[in-house]
């Protein structure tokens, strides 16, 4: 009959009656009847795929509610997974013959229950032949010994699942079996209710209720759609290949799933079949890539962005960010109206209005100009070759960050990582949920798992993974658990990508004791603790993921920690965003690390790490803290649009910072204190929870490490080999901790500070401390301003450009030495200089007020300076300065400037004014003084002085945690850090 005689609608109620074996057969007929009998999916294959004894809705268990693509396509699977454990016999050699196909049609059914052929399963046992069937009818069966199976053989209970039980103990003896439909509960002898040690066994559609499955290599095992449940288990020992999928796992008391030991080199024969199965799982290459959570980002291109980052990128908004964090364009009200003083004012200053602050970049008319453009840092101010401002000149902020990169793309230039996304190993668990329980996947001793898309969720914890065992996890979800989500220790590793991990009680992942996972394009969000820890000398290589709204820091490294930090995007967190502490180091490059609530990176108590090269902006507080004994190398970073400072350091600690940007925050540029952190101090409104279990007891001697791991009311997962204490961890150094130098000096080098809220360098400090070579311009207060300074504070060769007060103040008894610096162009004096300490060989040039101002009772040396100012004294001496001025150029800026260029109080005899040479205009000539800057050209110049060198890098990486700062600052809005404290 052809097909277009009846009505599609009427062909589908017809062909709903017919068995699976007629659809096979019509589907043959012809291409219109084949497309006839494939639009059934929905209904007819709907119905055959439900009605299959062996198998559940294909998205069960933990997605019952949503449809499969294509019902018939999940039948065809399910029949194909179902005759794998017949496979088993000699391989075929091609031959015309088909007298030796195996014989499935000739098997025997037997069938045991009341008034059958056998009353017990273990009669029935007796008598069967290979690969007979077994018909298990309505019933408990309870044997009291144990049960060998000694030829291949099916047990299938008849009905539904649930009325038929078995209380046995089996063991396989035979290369293969399957059993179907059954209930599976341990009887009064042993919990292990099935065990296998070198066979093949397939386990269909069956329940295990408090009782274990015990596989050994090189016995397989395959189980679809089983459940194991009441303190149920499957232990493997050594297994070379087994596969569970779409299984349900909950109320474990252990954990659910426990892999041992390496793999055994003997494989038996479902080996090659199995890996068949697993390939046919959707490769993790192809899988779509984990997008950023909606918010006030968007996609676009273009923009400034480190070396080796995607070139896709994000466009920021910045009127969003300014509305959510109340945050206007100029920062009106910054700390230095708010009550600090820059000092004594010069009368060009006095005498500007109140709007002149916000003209940072107006130039002050000189009569006879001095050309200072063309100094040592001029390109880092000059347009780019596409007529772009570069962001040390720019008003605006960067508006471009890049991207994280997707799966596919870390996978093709990490070949190793590409070769674990495409391994088979040990054990596979796929679309299985696991719930209710203590744990998920346990894997010890060189163990080997491959974990895809499977949900954990209420567990205390979803993977643990130690001793050498090597875990691959693609596409998971991890949730609710009480602890954290996933463990790794002792040497573990593996593959970790494109998981959901959120909402745990503890770290999203945690990393200890020389665990070295890659960790690529993950979700790690909503922790109720951190994202990401790694101490105890754990490693790691943690790139491309998307770390967001953690309640503590977004990763946190301490105890020797030392991982690879990458390509990350770590953002709207509730504490810092990266936090190194305790000795931890660490390489973070390329993140961008965005909106968190305490500083964007922290560094405290000997954290030591590389930070280079990576966005850290719209914080709601400093962009880079580091804290009491912080150190590392912080480079190349583009630090701004932050609401606290830009970098905010601790005089206690030992940083090097070289060639960032930190520009456009609200405060303060770089902002260096005296306070240490003070000890024992509780956080503002109370403990915060569970940090006791890092700095209590003598700092982490608790020896349950962060994250509250052992905290009350929860376990203590020191067990399984992790129980040597931490001593041995704390100890030992690798061997890039050992080749990096030490330095005894915080060194700021190669900076630019630009279009910060208030001063662009505040200097506070109890320590020593170098600035050299760095361009602090247009920021709303000073360029540099020095309130306390008891070791000696260097400037060096320095370029103090068209800031928006003065460019640098140095307050009584503090220790400074300014050398080869040009300050040009700053709304008020050049310098102004209350302290001890030098002023040589610096250019001093169209500042509005004084040139250099040396006042009260300073012991300085001014000597060999060039300076004009635009209006006021080129050099004033005023109250009783001791010290000598010689050698000094001063050049006439206005002829209508009736203050003297070298000025010092009448009955000053402690200071010296020797050979300074005053160039004035002379009015019999009409054209303008050929003065120029040369034989040195205009300063900073180019070179680095001699002696200076910033090839010193820090000894070390590291993180930490941290109590509040209670450092204060004279204006009385800005005690410390905003945001100074890491859980």
């Amino acid at each position: 009959m052809e097909v277009g005689s009846l009505p599609v609608e009427l062909w589908r109620v017809i062909l709903a009656y017919l068995p699976l074996p007629d659809l096979g057969r019509c589907c043959q007929v012809c291409r219109a009847w084949r497309e006839l009998i494939l639009s059934l999916d929905n209904t007819r294959w709907r119905q055959l795929c439900l009605g299959c004894p062996e198998c559940r809705h294909p998205n069960w268990p933990s997605q019952p509610h949503l449809e499969p693509p294509s019902w018939r396509e999940a039948l065809k699977q399910h029949a194909l997974a179902t005759r794998t454990w017949t496979q088993n016999g000699p391989e075929l050699q091609s031959s015309a013959c088909l007298l030796f196909f195996r014989r499935r049609k000739d098997r025997r059914v037997w069938h045991v229950g009341p008034g059958c052929e056998f009353e017990t399963l273990r009669g029935a046992l007796g008598v069967v032949g290979p690969y007979d069937r077994v018909v298990l009818h309505p019933g408990v069966y309870e044997e009291q010994a144990e049960i060998a199976l000694k030829v291949p053989v099916e047990l299938v209970g008849l009905g539904r699942l649930g009325e038929v039980a078995l209380l046995v103990c089996m063991e396989q003896q035979c290369p293969t079996a399957r059993l179907c439909n059954l209930v599976f509960m341990p009887p009064w002898f042993s919990t292990v209710v099935y065990k296998t040690s070198w066979g093949h066994v397939q386990l269909d559609n069956c329940n295990f209720e408090g009782a274990q499955l015990q596989v050994r290599g090189p016995g397989t095992c395959q189980a679809r759609f089983c459940s194991f449940s009441q303190g149920s288990s499957a232990h493997l020992l050594g297994v070379v290949l087994s596969l569970f999928d779409s299984c349900d796992f909950s109320g474990s008391d252990t954990a659910s799933v426990t892999v041992e030991g390496p793999p055994v080199s003997e494989r038996n024969w479902a080996c090659k079949h199995l890996a068949a199965l697993a390939r046919t799982f959707p490769s993790c290459g192809l899988s779509e890539h984990n997008s950023s959570p909606k918010g006030h980002l968007a996609a676009s291109t273009g923009g400034h962005q480190p070396p080796g980052a995607n070139v896709k990128k994000e466009s920021i908004t910045i009127d969003d960010w300014k509305r959510r964090t109340g945050v206007d364009a100029v920062c009106q009200r910054t700390v230095i109206e708010d009550g600090w003083s820059d000092g004594e004012r010069s009368e060009g200053e006095e005498n500007r209005d109140e709007g002149g602050a916000n003209n940072t970049k107006k130039h002050f008319t000189l009569e006879y100009k001095i050309p200072c453009d063309h100094h040592g840092l001029s390109h880092l101010l000059n347009p780019q070759p596409d007529g772009s401002l570069p962001l040390s000149s720019s008003p605006d902020p960067p508006s471009m960050i890049p991207d994280p990169l997707t799966l596919q793309q870390e996978l093709d230039r990490d070949p190793e990582a590409h070769m674990l996304a495409a391994s088979t190993l040990g054990c596979i668990l796929r679309r299985c949920l696991f719930r209710d329980g203590k744990g998920g996947v346990h894997l010890s001793n060189y163990g080997q798992a491959r974990l895809e898309e499977n949900v954990f969720r209420g567990l205390n914890y979803a993977v643990r993974c130690i001793q050498n065992s090597t875990i691959v996890m693609l596409r998971n979800e991890v949730c609710e658990c009480r602890a954290s989500g996933v463990f790794l220790r002792l040497s573990a590793q593996g593959l970790i990508a494109e998981n959901n991990i959120h909402s745990n009680g503890e770290a999203g992942l945690d990393i200890r004791k020389g665990a070295n996972p890659t960790i690529v394009c993950n979700k790690i969000h909503s922790g109720l603790r951190s994202g990401v820890v790694v101490l105890g000398n754990g490693k790691g290589s943690i790139r491309s993921n998307q770390i967001y709204n953690n309640k503590e820091a977004g990763v946190y490294i301490l105890f020797s920690g030392n991982p690879v930090v990458s390509g990350n995007h770590i953002f709207q967190g509730q504490a810092a965003g990266i936090a190194i502490n305790e000795n931890g180091r660490g390489m973070i490059t390329e993140n961008v690390i965005r909106e968190n609530q305490w500083g964007g990176v922290d560094i405290r108590r000997g954290g030591d790490p590389i930070l280079r090269n990576n966005y850290i902006c719209y914080g709601y507080s400093d962009g880079v803290v580091v804290g009491e004994r912080g150190r590392g190398l912080i480079e190349g970073n583009q630090v701004f649009c932050n609401k606290g400072c830009g970098v905010w350091v601790m005089s206690s600690s030992l940083p090097q910072l070289l060639s960032n940007y930190i520009i456009h925050n609200c405060m303060y540029g770089l902002a260096v204190f005296c306070r240490k952190d003070p000890e024992n101090i509780e956080v503002r409104e109370g403990n915060w929870p569970g940090q006791e279990g890092i700095a209590g007891e003598g700092g982490g001697a608790d020896r349950r490490g962060v994250e509250g791991e052992g905290r009350e009311g929860q376990e203590n997962f020191n067990e399984e080999g992790e129980l040597f204490a931490w001593d041995s961890d704390l100890d030992s150094e690798d061997e890039r901790h050992s080749a990096r130098r030490s330095i005894s000096v915080a060194l700021v080098e190669s900076n630019c500070m630009s279009y910060n809220g208030a001063v662009g360098l505040y200097v506070k400090s109890t320590e020593a401390l170098n600035v050299f070579a760095n361009l602090i311009n247009c920021n709303r207060g000073l360029g540099i301003a020095v309130l306390q300074s008891s070791q000696l504070t260097r400037l060096a060769t320095n370029c103090i450009l068209e800031n928006g007060r003065g460019g640098v103040a140095v307050e009584k008894d503090c220790r400074v030495e300014l050398r080869g610096n040009g300050i040009y162009e700053n709304s008020g004096y050049g310098v102004s200089f209350s302290g001890n300490g030098q002023i040589v060989e610096n250019d001093v040039v169209g500042n509005r007020g004084c040139g250099i101002q040396v006042c009260g009772s300073a012991d300085i040396k001014v000597m060999r300076n060039r300076v004009q100012p635009s209006q006021g004294c080129g050099i004033a001496v005023l109250g009783p300065v001791k010290g000598v001025v010689h050698d000094n150029i001063l050049f006439q800026g206005h002829r209508d400037n009736r203050k003297a260029l070298l000025h010092m109080d009448p009955g000053n005899e402690s200071c010296v004014l020797r050979n300074n040479s005053i160039l004035r205009h002379d009015d019999s000539c009409t054209s303008v003084p050929p003065w120029v800057m040369e034989n040195p050209p205009p300063r900073p110049l180019a070179s680095s002085p001699a002696g200076l060198s910033s090839s010193q890098y820090p000894s070390g990486l590291g993180i930490s945690v941290t109590t509040r700062i209670g450092a204060t600052v004279e204006s009385g809005c800005h005690s410390g850090s905003m945001f100074c404290s890491i859980l």
